[in-house]
């Protein structure tokens, strides 16, 4: 019987984006984010919390959040429901500093099983989706720029919202025919003109469009999708198990993030709902290194959509992991999450 106990720790990083992003509410040009270890038995599971400013966590926050988890009281690192039950009730919100412990937890059990996470689920690593390129809202000039960037992704993810949103696509559609996805950051406020612009997207080789409207305004979610040709997904209206049954009828889908889900078992589970509900599900992510992206991909298999870029638009990545090959997810066999640190 192993006497060994779990050692937690973790550290504050920041994240350099190569561009300035620039969504409808804000623009930003780094990411807090929060590096954690569960160290057991001679191995270390390695987690992540990146916290985008607008969703309320901070390095102080989770750091405060953090210092209150021990994980040393427990002798068994599989029992993953009563550790991230009582990790949850420690305090409310904090979703992605408890993503940290979770991605940390499931990283370490993969890697005492020898088993990357898609197997030890069952999911088929050969059914991955491609992936999505995000190009942020900016000028003309700088977005043909990124459009050329990101050349070896098939689909390419537009972030609207503002007064150019029909430059935006007009941009883009100047130099690519590629299938394009939108998503408006909840930055129409006028249901009737989101409709207009549902059927607009359509026409421009749009498939999907993430959270149209405010994510209090149930009703007008609930109408732009009655009246949309393409799909509407729940991504900021959509954050925890709870949210999923409420998106019915509200969304064609939701986005599962694993910073809003508070990490790997919860969105396992709200990948489980959605599909009993028949809804369309995508996996979606912040900027983050290729750890919290990793640990994302393995849902990949599952999914109608995959937008894990994050990874791919800093320039100070400090694991490697899952890669894109020809614009694919290509998971590893590595045990764990599959992602290494540098």
């Amino acid at each position: 019987m192993k006497s060994a106990r779990m050692n937690f720790s973790f550290r504050p990083y920041t994240l350099e984006l190569k561009h300035v992003f620039t969504v409808a509410e804000m623009s930003r040009s780094t990411t807090p984010v929060m590096l954690t270890e569960i160290e057991y038995d001679g191995i270390t599971g390695y987690g992540e919390a990146s916290m985008p400013p607008y969703l309320g966590e901070s390095q102080q926050t989770a750091a405060e959040f953090l210092s209150k988890v021990d994980l040393s009281k427990y002798e068994n690192p599989f029992d993953l429901e009563t550790i991230l039950t009582e990790v949850d009730a420690i305090a409310p919100g904090n979703p992605a500093a408890k993503a940290s412990v979770d991605i940390a937890l499931h990283d370490l059990i993969g890697k005492l099983m020898n088993q990357p996470w898609y197997n030890i689920w069952g999911f088929n690593k050969n059914k991955t989706p491609y992936i999505s390129y995000t190009i942020g809202i900016d000028t003309p000039d700088v977005v043909r720029q990124k459009v050329k960037e990101g050349e070896e992704y098939k689909i390419i993810k537009v972030k609207l919202g503002k007064d150019t949103d029909k430059q935006m696509i007009e941009t883009i559609r100047s130099v690519t025919d590629k299938p394009l996805t939108a998503d408006a950051n909840q930055g129409w406020k006028d249901r009737n003109y989101a409709v207009e612009m549902t059927h607009y997207l359509k026409e421009k080789g749009v498939i999907y469009l993430e959270q149209p409207m405010p994510k209090e305004d149930v009703e007008g979610n609930a109408y732009v999708t009655a009246h949309s040709p393409i799909p509407t997904i729940g991504d900021e209206g959509v954050q925890r198990l709870a949210d999923v049954r409420k998106a019915q009828g509200v969304y064609s889908g939701i986005n599962i993030k694993l910073m809003k889900s508070t990490g790997m078992r919860e969105a396992y589970k709200m990948l489980t709902l959605a599909r009993a509900l028949d809804m369309k599900v995508m996996i979606g992510c912040m900027t983050e290194t290729s750890c919290a992206i990793s640990a994302a991909s393995h849902f990949s298999p599952m999914v109608d959509w995959a937008d894990l870029d994050g990874n791919l638009l800093i320039k100070n990545d400090v694991f490697t992991g899952t890669k894109i090959v020809d614009g694919k997810v290509a998971l590893t066999d590595k045990p764990g999450i599959g992602g290494t640190k540098l």
